[in-house]
């Protein structure tokens, strides 16, 4: 009896443990995709701006520090690339939480099943 106690002991504790690390991963993921949908944003409303420009306007893209001359369709591409970038990057981050949320409540459920077995033996 003792053995079983000390067995559903050390199960709650390793579920409150993932418990803990799952909200961590899904908060530091909500904070990841936020931050995404900025960028992408910045990146839409950007390409609208230049959008009504002249083509012979001279445009000028970052490079790290610094910024160099750049046509105006190159910078256009570079926005779109951005911003197809963020949207494959919020995908992966939206599986990566699902996946999260199912393996935490497939734990919790494995543990009400230990928990449902340990009563049914003491009856």
């Amino acid at each position: 009896m003792a053995k079983v106690d000390m067995e559903l002991k050390k199960a709650f504790s390793e579920l409150q443990l993932k418990a803990i690390e799952t909200a961590q991963q899904l908060k530091l993921a909500d904070i990841q995709i936020d931050s995404l949908k900025r960028s992408k944003q910045h990146a839409a409303l950007t390409e609208r701006e230049i959008s009504s420009l002249d083509t012979n306007t001279k445009t000028y893209d970052s490079v790290g520090r610094m910024f160099m001359l750049s046509p105006l369709n190159e910078i256009k591409e570079n926005l779109k690339k951005k911003q197809t970038l963020a949207e494959d990057k919020i995908k992966t981050l939206e599986n990566n939480k699902s996946y999260l949320d199912r393996s935490l409540k497939d734990s919790e459920n494995n543990l009400r099943e230990m928990v449902q077995q340990r009563k049914d033996a003491l009856d």
